[in-house]
């Protein structure tokens, strides 16, 4: 079964170069600020660097393989469940659930170790431009060297490893049980709602310590931080269940706006939930992650500055990691929902021909499709800010005086637009260009 499943790989090489550019991306991010624990480990590296460079490598570390973790798992999950009606034919032609789990299995794991091995070099260069901007800011030590050891190389082969097989199993353990006829009638998702409202609880509490929280300790802001970011992911985790609230919420909304368009988008959101809430993840961290470490600094800025006080090397250092957190994370996470939507669009092209050849014109698509990209965008927007002002506004009224952050407003509408054009742009121009192709030949090469 492992040398199918490098035949299939083979015989599906753009559907395995998303993946794969999934997993060398996040096992870059990882490697990268893990390695600044091998570098604060190294020979000669004083106190003081040591600790700036430990206490970014846990902060930032810890939330960029979380997300990372998150984001691999959910793009490997999205291409095995398109892999369904392949699943059913090779179930047909006499292999076990268990060989196909192995097949599919195996390929992920290729992927995922082809993904860290490609991203160690990447990585490296990112490590040193990373310790040459603590250097600039003389938060590290000028003569200390950057080094790329075993720490930076395992955890990222590991969380890559795991993320991928892990997801994979999973995805293909649903999809050989759902063509045998097993599970019909029995509660499903108990596993993952029971996970999204961990992460919720977590982040809950984790914003509640803010409160607790001496307002001029420098690290008073990681607590709401990290508290935004598992709300997000919670949020992400159980974004099944809030696409179909917000469906519900939305249809007579949609159908004033859009007409008969509404029709195919209700229906079509209800028999695509699942991939669709894949693309909820990256759109919900992008704008919890961004809204509130964004708005945090704005406060904390605005608040060194009223004071008239000069920022301190550890105030330097933390407005080092935010920024450096929402770049990254920012970047990540666009790259991931513009990777999962190109992915989910353009597997659609025999159901575009169906619908065309049932009657239906090119601009009603796309017409449906956008209707579809705006309950998503509607819908992740929203959670991402719930998650963003969860931890904002503690924060803010830990810090200062008032409730709100003075330049929140901005903030948000800056990157609720990012989100809004990347869903926008990649989803309709994918689907302009698959409706290119003749719908008799989409139909034909598809089935």
């Amino acid at each position: 079964m492992f040398t199918l499943a490098l035949r299939s790989l083979a015989k599906r090489p753009g559907r395995a170069l998303a993946t794969l550019l999934s997993a060398s991306l996040g096992a870059a991010i990882i490697m990268t600020f893990n390695s600044l624990f091998d570098t604060a480990g190294a020979p000669g590296v004083d106190d003081t660097s040591a600790e700036t460079l430990t206490t970014t490598a846990s902060v930032v570390g810890g939330y960029g393989t979380l997300l990372v973790f998150f984001a691999v798992a959910s793009t490997l999950t999205v291409n095995v469940r398109q892999r369904a009606a392949e699943i059913d034919l090779l179930r047909c032609s006499g292999a076990t659930p268990a060989q196909v789990k192995r097949m599919v299995v195996g390929e992920a794991a290729v992927i995922g170790l082809l993904g860290a091995l490609l991203a160690a070099g990447p990585a490296m260069l990112g490590g040193a431009v990373l310790l040459d901007l603590f250097q600039d800011s003389g938060q590290v030590a000028g003569n200390v060297d950057h080094a790329f050891g075993p720490v930076a190389l395992f955890s990222g082969v590991g969380v890559t490893l795991l993320a991928s097989v892990g997801a994979a199993f999973l995805a293909v353990r649903r999809a050989t049980r759902a063509a045998a006829g097993q599970g019909a009638g029995k509660p499903r998702g108990k596993g993952r709602t029971y996970a999204g409202c961990a992460a919720l609880v977590a982040g809950a509490g984790s914003i509640l310590t803010t409160f607790a929280v001496d307002p001029s300790q420098e690290m008073l802001m990681a607590y709401p931080a990290y508290g935004s970011i598992l709300l997000s992911v919670g949020f992400a985790v159980l974004a099944p269940s809030a696409l179909g609230g917000a469906l519900a919420r939305l249809q007579g909304p949609l159908t004033a706006l859009t007409g008969a368009s509404v029709y195919l988008t209700v229906r079509n959101v209800r028999r695509r939930t699942a991939e669709l809430a894949a693309v909820l993840m990256p759109l919900i961290i992008f704008t919890g992650v961004a809204t509130a470490t964004l708005s945090m600094q704005a406060v904390e800025s605005d608040a060194v500055k009223a004071s008239g006080l000069a920022k301190s090397i550890d105030a330097k250092n933390l407005e080092t990691l935010n920024l450096v957190v929402v770049g990254i994370v920012a970047a990540f996470c666009c790259i991931m929902l513009v990777n999962s939507l190109y992915a989910a669009t353009s597997y659609r092209g025999r159901e575009f021909g169906q619908q065309r050849l049932a009657g239906a014109t090119p601009g009603q698509v796309l017409r449906t499709v956008g209707c579809e990209s705006l309950l998503v965008i509607v819908t992740g927007v929203a959670l991402g800010t719930v998650a963003g002002l969860a931890g904002a506004i503690p924060f803010t009224v830990v810090r200062t005086d008032h409730v709100m952050p003075g330049q929140g407003p901005g903030i948000w509408l800056g990157t609720a637009a990012v989100a809004a054009a990347a869903v926008l742009l990649t989803t309709l121009g994918t689907a302009r260009r698959t409706l290119r192709t003749p719908a008799v030949e989409a139909v034909a090469v598809a089935a």
